[in-house]
Protein backbone atom coordinates (compact mmCIF):
# COMPACT_ATOMS: atom_id res chain seq x y z
CA UNK A 1 0.00 0.00 0.00
CA UNK A 2 1.41 3.35 -0.67
CA UNK A 3 2.61 6.09 1.97
CA UNK A 4 1.54 8.85 0.14
CA UNK A 5 -1.97 9.93 -1.62
CA UNK A 6 -3.15 13.19 -3.92
CA UNK A 7 -6.41 14.31 -3.56
CA UNK A 8 -8.55 16.84 -4.85
CA UNK A 9 -11.99 18.26 -2.53
CA UNK A 10 -14.16 20.61 -4.03
CA UNK A 11 -15.30 23.71 -2.98
CA UNK A 12 -18.71 23.94 -1.44
CA UNK A 13 -21.97 26.24 -1.51
CA UNK A 14 -23.38 26.14 1.42
CA UNK A 15 -27.02 27.37 2.40
CA UNK A 16 -27.98 27.19 -0.74
CA UNK A 17 -30.23 30.43 0.04
CA UNK A 18 -32.94 28.76 2.28
CA UNK A 19 -31.07 25.73 3.90
CA UNK A 20 -28.91 27.85 6.41
CA UNK A 21 -26.59 25.80 8.17
CA UNK A 22 -28.41 22.52 6.65
CA UNK A 23 -28.25 22.65 2.94
CA UNK A 24 -24.76 22.54 0.80
CA UNK A 25 -23.74 21.41 -3.07
CA UNK A 26 -20.40 20.73 -4.12
CA UNK A 27 -19.37 21.83 -7.47
CA UNK A 28 -16.65 20.84 -9.74
CA UNK A 29 -14.20 23.82 -9.68
CA UNK A 30 -12.48 25.03 -7.56
CA UNK A 31 -11.00 23.00 -5.23
CA UNK A 32 -8.08 22.30 -2.95
CA UNK A 33 -5.22 19.70 -4.17
CA UNK A 34 -3.64 18.27 -1.03
CA UNK A 35 -1.24 15.41 -0.63
CA UNK A 36 -1.01 13.43 2.28
CA UNK A 37 1.86 11.18 3.35
CA UNK A 38 3.02 8.86 6.04
CA UNK A 39 5.67 9.51 8.18
CA UNK A 40 7.57 7.19 10.63
CA UNK A 41 7.27 9.32 13.49
CA UNK A 42 3.75 10.10 15.21
CA UNK A 43 2.47 13.22 15.02
CA UNK A 44 0.88 15.64 12.46
CA UNK A 45 3.23 18.18 10.30
CA UNK A 46 1.70 20.95 7.77
CA UNK A 47 3.69 22.13 5.26
CA UNK A 48 3.38 25.92 4.29
CA UNK A 49 3.15 25.21 0.48
CA UNK A 50 0.86 28.80 0.11
CA UNK A 51 2.21 31.32 2.16
CA UNK A 52 0.08 33.78 0.27
CA UNK A 53 -2.71 32.31 2.78
CA UNK A 54 -1.36 32.50 5.84
CA UNK A 55 -2.27 29.07 6.99
CA UNK A 56 -1.43 27.85 10.40
CA UNK A 57 1.13 25.21 10.93
CA UNK A 58 0.08 23.92 14.68
CA UNK A 59 -2.28 21.21 13.91
CA UNK A 60 -4.33 21.97 16.65
CA UNK A 61 -5.17 25.42 14.91
CA UNK A 62 -5.71 24.18 11.57
CA UNK A 63 -8.91 22.81 10.03
CA UNK A 64 -6.69 19.78 7.92
CA UNK A 65 -5.00 18.87 11.20
CA UNK A 66 -7.75 19.02 13.84
CA UNK A 67 -9.78 17.11 11.77
CA UNK A 68 -7.03 14.38 11.27
CA UNK A 69 -6.55 13.97 15.17
CA UNK A 70 -10.10 13.35 15.30
CA UNK A 71 -9.51 10.72 12.66
CA UNK A 72 -6.66 9.68 14.17
CA UNK A 73 -8.58 9.20 18.24
CA UNK A 74 -11.50 7.61 16.18
CA UNK A 75 -9.51 4.60 14.78
CA UNK A 76 -7.11 4.61 17.55
CA UNK A 77 -3.58 4.91 15.94
CA UNK A 78 -0.69 7.03 16.43
CA UNK A 79 0.46 6.76 12.63
CA UNK A 80 2.22 9.97 11.73
CA UNK A 81 1.20 12.02 8.58
CA UNK A 82 2.58 14.77 6.72
CA UNK A 83 -0.01 17.62 5.09
CA UNK A 84 1.22 19.48 1.73
CA UNK A 85 -1.93 22.04 0.55
CA UNK A 86 -0.65 22.23 -3.05
CA UNK A 87 -4.02 24.32 -4.48
CA UNK A 88 -6.15 26.07 -1.71
CA UNK A 89 -10.23 27.06 -2.09
CA UNK A 90 -9.73 31.02 -1.11
CA UNK A 91 -9.96 31.65 2.37
CA UNK A 92 -12.49 33.62 3.56
CA UNK A 93 -14.45 33.25 0.05
CA UNK A 94 -17.49 31.75 0.88
CA UNK A 95 -16.58 28.52 -0.90
CA UNK A 96 -15.91 25.96 1.92
CA UNK A 97 -12.11 26.78 2.35
CA UNK A 98 -11.68 25.38 5.87
CA UNK A 99 -14.68 22.43 4.62
CA UNK A 100 -12.52 21.08 2.12
CA UNK A 101 -8.89 21.14 3.92
CA UNK A 102 -11.04 19.38 6.97
CA UNK A 103 -12.32 16.39 4.40
CA UNK A 104 -9.32 16.13 2.18
CA UNK A 105 -6.74 15.19 5.49
CA UNK A 106 -9.19 12.22 6.83
CA UNK A 107 -10.08 11.41 3.07
CA UNK A 108 -6.57 11.02 2.33
CA UNK A 109 -5.64 9.52 5.46
CA UNK A 110 -8.44 6.92 5.78
CA UNK A 111 -7.05 5.91 2.23
CA UNK A 112 -3.51 5.09 3.55
CA UNK A 113 -4.92 3.16 6.60
CA UNK A 114 -6.72 1.16 4.19
CA UNK A 115 -10.39 2.80 4.57
CA UNK A 116 -11.50 1.72 7.98
CA UNK A 117 -13.96 3.56 8.14
CA UNK A 118 -16.71 4.68 5.47
CA UNK A 119 -16.98 7.96 3.94
CA UNK A 120 -19.92 8.95 5.93
CA UNK A 121 -18.08 7.61 9.45
CA UNK A 122 -15.64 10.61 8.51
CA UNK A 123 -18.35 13.61 8.67
CA UNK A 124 -17.79 13.85 12.96
CA UNK A 125 -14.07 13.98 12.76
CA UNK A 126 -14.15 16.50 9.42
CA UNK A 127 -16.62 18.72 11.70
CA UNK A 128 -14.49 19.14 14.01
CA UNK A 129 -11.85 20.67 12.10
CA UNK A 130 -14.88 22.84 10.61
CA UNK A 131 -15.10 24.02 14.12
CA UNK A 132 -11.66 25.71 14.51
CA UNK A 133 -12.51 28.25 11.20
CA UNK A 134 -15.98 28.74 12.11
CA UNK A 135 -16.79 28.29 15.61
CA UNK A 136 -20.03 26.49 15.52
CA UNK A 137 -20.04 22.92 13.92
CA UNK A 138 -22.36 22.96 11.14
CA UNK A 139 -22.63 20.50 7.96
CA UNK A 140 -23.19 22.36 4.98
CA UNK A 141 -19.77 22.18 3.63
CA UNK A 142 -18.94 19.20 5.24
CA UNK A 143 -20.70 17.26 3.93
CA UNK A 144 -21.39 17.99 0.33
CA UNK A 145 -17.33 18.55 0.10
CA UNK A 146 -17.29 15.24 1.57
CA UNK A 147 -19.98 12.90 -0.03
CA UNK A 148 -20.49 14.80 -3.30
CA UNK A 149 -23.83 16.00 -4.87
CA UNK A 150 -26.06 17.88 -2.13
CA UNK A 151 -26.43 17.23 1.00
CA UNK A 152 -29.50 17.48 3.77
CA UNK A 153 -28.54 17.75 7.10
CA UNK A 154 -31.63 17.00 9.20
CA UNK A 155 -30.06 15.86 12.62
CA UNK A 156 -26.74 17.13 14.78
CA UNK A 157 -27.87 14.63 17.62
CA UNK A 158 -27.13 11.98 16.46
CA UNK A 159 -25.44 13.43 13.40
CA UNK A 160 -28.33 12.21 9.91
CA UNK A 161 -27.39 13.65 6.54
CA UNK A 162 -29.52 13.04 3.27
CA UNK A 163 -27.62 12.98 -0.15
CA UNK A 164 -30.13 14.49 -2.70
CA UNK A 165 -29.02 13.34 -6.38
CA UNK A 166 -28.53 17.10 -8.56
CA UNK A 167 -31.15 17.60 -11.67
CA UNK A 168 -28.99 16.32 -14.73
CA UNK A 169 -28.92 19.83 -16.48
CA UNK A 170 -28.79 22.07 -13.14
CA UNK A 171 -25.89 24.52 -13.70
CA UNK A 172 -24.16 26.19 -10.76
CA UNK A 173 -22.37 30.15 -10.83
CA UNK A 174 -20.23 31.42 -8.21
CA UNK A 175 -18.60 34.58 -8.35
CA UNK A 176 -15.81 35.57 -5.37
CA UNK A 177 -14.96 39.21 -5.39
CA UNK A 178 -11.40 39.67 -3.89
CA UNK A 179 -12.04 40.44 -0.45
CA UNK A 180 -11.92 38.45 2.80
CA UNK A 181 -15.29 38.19 4.94
CA UNK A 182 -14.54 35.57 7.86
CA UNK A 183 -17.78 33.62 8.45
CA UNK A 184 -17.41 34.27 12.55
CA UNK A 185 -17.79 38.23 11.03
CA UNK A 186 -20.57 37.09 9.19
CA UNK A 187 -23.10 35.08 11.78
CA UNK A 188 -22.29 37.93 14.28
CA UNK A 189 -24.48 40.26 11.50
CA UNK A 190 -27.22 38.48 12.10
CA UNK A 191 -29.76 38.78 14.45
CA UNK A 192 -30.35 37.00 17.71
CA UNK A 193 -33.99 36.20 16.93
CA UNK A 194 -36.24 35.81 14.31
CA UNK A 195 -40.11 36.19 13.97
CA UNK A 196 -41.93 33.16 13.74
CA UNK A 197 -43.10 34.62 10.06
CA UNK A 198 -39.64 34.39 8.86
CA UNK A 199 -38.78 31.29 10.57
CA UNK A 200 -42.08 29.58 8.83
CA UNK A 201 -41.37 31.14 5.24
CA UNK A 202 -38.21 30.00 5.48
CA UNK A 203 -38.98 26.56 6.38
CA UNK A 204 -41.45 26.63 3.42
CA UNK A 205 -38.98 27.94 1.15
CA UNK A 206 -36.26 24.69 2.21
CA UNK A 207 -39.18 21.99 1.90
CA UNK A 208 -40.05 23.64 -1.68
CA UNK A 209 -36.21 23.61 -2.87
CA UNK A 210 -35.45 20.14 -1.71
CA UNK A 211 -38.59 18.98 -3.38
CA UNK A 212 -37.67 21.24 -6.53
CA UNK A 213 -34.30 19.73 -6.53
CA UNK A 214 -35.16 16.31 -6.26
CA UNK A 215 -37.84 16.55 -8.96
CA UNK A 216 -36.29 18.50 -11.33
CA UNK A 217 -39.22 21.05 -10.88
CA UNK A 218 -36.78 24.04 -12.17
CA UNK A 219 -40.08 26.51 -11.38
CA UNK A 220 -40.48 25.66 -7.85
CA UNK A 221 -36.83 25.71 -7.57
CA UNK A 222 -37.10 29.77 -9.17
CA UNK A 223 -39.72 29.83 -6.51
CA UNK A 224 -37.92 29.19 -3.34
CA UNK A 225 -34.12 30.15 -3.64
CA UNK A 226 -35.26 32.96 -0.81
CA UNK A 227 -33.26 33.51 2.34
CA UNK A 228 -35.30 35.04 4.66
CA UNK A 229 -33.01 34.88 7.51
CA UNK A 230 -29.42 35.52 6.25
CA UNK A 231 -29.10 37.48 2.83
CA UNK A 232 -31.29 40.29 4.43
CA UNK A 233 -28.27 40.78 7.22
CA UNK A 234 -24.66 39.64 5.47
CA UNK A 235 -25.41 41.40 2.26
CA UNK A 236 -24.78 44.54 3.26
CA UNK A 237 -21.14 43.04 4.36
CA UNK A 238 -20.96 42.63 0.59
CA UNK A 239 -20.63 46.09 -1.64
CA UNK A 240 -23.17 45.88 -4.39
CA UNK A 241 -24.54 42.63 -3.47
CA UNK A 242 -28.28 44.13 -4.74
CA UNK A 243 -26.64 45.21 -8.05
CA UNK A 244 -25.20 41.75 -8.57
CA UNK A 245 -28.04 40.12 -7.75
CA UNK A 246 -30.22 42.22 -10.04
CA UNK A 247 -27.86 41.33 -12.64
CA UNK A 248 -27.73 37.46 -12.32
CA UNK A 249 -31.74 37.48 -12.30
CA UNK A 250 -32.30 39.90 -15.07
CA UNK A 251 -29.95 37.68 -17.53
CA UNK A 252 -31.35 34.36 -16.71
CA UNK A 253 -30.61 32.63 -13.65
CA UNK A 254 -33.48 31.00 -11.53
CA UNK A 255 -32.20 32.54 -8.61
CA UNK A 256 -29.32 33.84 -6.47
CA UNK A 257 -28.18 34.45 -3.13
CA UNK A 258 -24.36 34.93 -0.85
CA UNK A 259 -22.77 32.03 -0.95
CA UNK A 260 -21.85 30.26 2.98
CA UNK A 261 -21.41 33.36 4.82
CA UNK A 262 -19.76 35.13 1.79
CA UNK A 263 -18.35 37.40 0.34
CA UNK A 264 -18.69 35.06 -3.14
CA UNK A 265 -22.59 35.06 -4.80
CA UNK A 266 -24.20 31.69 -6.01
CA UNK A 267 -26.35 31.32 -8.41
CA UNK A 268 -28.54 28.43 -10.29
CA UNK A 269 -29.74 28.28 -13.63
CA UNK A 270 -30.55 25.14 -15.95
CA UNK A 271 -28.77 26.08 -19.08
CA UNK A 272 -24.76 26.42 -19.33
CA UNK A 273 -24.84 29.39 -21.94
CA UNK A 274 -27.26 31.08 -19.88
CA UNK A 275 -25.16 30.32 -16.73
CA UNK A 276 -21.49 31.74 -18.85
CA UNK A 277 -23.54 35.02 -19.25
CA UNK A 278 -25.13 35.06 -15.68
CA UNK A 279 -21.48 35.10 -14.04
CA UNK A 280 -20.39 37.58 -16.78
CA UNK A 281 -23.14 39.63 -15.76
CA UNK A 282 -22.43 39.40 -12.17
CA UNK A 283 -18.20 40.35 -13.19
CA UNK A 284 -19.55 43.46 -13.98
CA UNK A 285 -21.34 44.38 -11.48
CA UNK A 286 -18.61 43.93 -8.95
CA UNK A 287 -16.28 45.45 -11.05
CA UNK A 288 -18.11 48.73 -11.62
CA UNK A 289 -17.81 48.71 -7.40
CA UNK A 290 -13.65 48.23 -8.28
CA UNK A 291 -13.40 44.47 -7.24
CA UNK A 292 -11.51 42.32 -9.05
CA UNK A 293 -13.40 38.82 -9.26
CA UNK A 294 -12.97 34.89 -10.35
CA UNK A 295 -16.13 33.51 -11.46
CA UNK A 296 -16.69 29.92 -12.15
CA UNK A 297 -19.26 27.88 -13.94
CA UNK A 298 -20.01 23.99 -13.50
CA UNK A 299 -22.40 21.30 -12.49
CA UNK A 300 -22.86 19.87 -9.49
CA UNK A 301 -19.91 17.77 -8.44
CA UNK A 302 -21.58 14.03 -7.34
CA UNK A 303 -18.78 12.10 -6.43
CA UNK A 304 -16.87 14.36 -3.85
CA UNK A 305 -13.38 13.94 -3.56
CA UNK A 306 -11.12 11.88 -5.69
CA UNK A 307 -7.64 10.53 -5.67
CA UNK A 308 -5.38 12.23 -8.29
CA UNK A 309 -2.80 9.92 -9.91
Amino acid sequence: MSDSIKVYIPATIANVASGFDVLGMAIDEPGDVVVVRKTTTPGIVIKNTLPQYNLPTNPAENTAGVSLMAYLKTIESDQGFEIDILEKVNPGGGMGSSAASAVASVFAANKLMGSPLADEELLPAALEGEQVASKAIHNDNVGPALLGGIVLTTSYVPLRVIKITPPDDLVCVVVYPHMKLNTADSRQALPPSYTMHQATEQSANLAGLVAGLINSDYELIRDCLVDVLAEPYRKKLIPGFDEVKSAALENGALGCSISGAGPSIFALTNDYDVAVRVMEAMKVEFGKGGLDTDGYVSKVNADGPRVLD
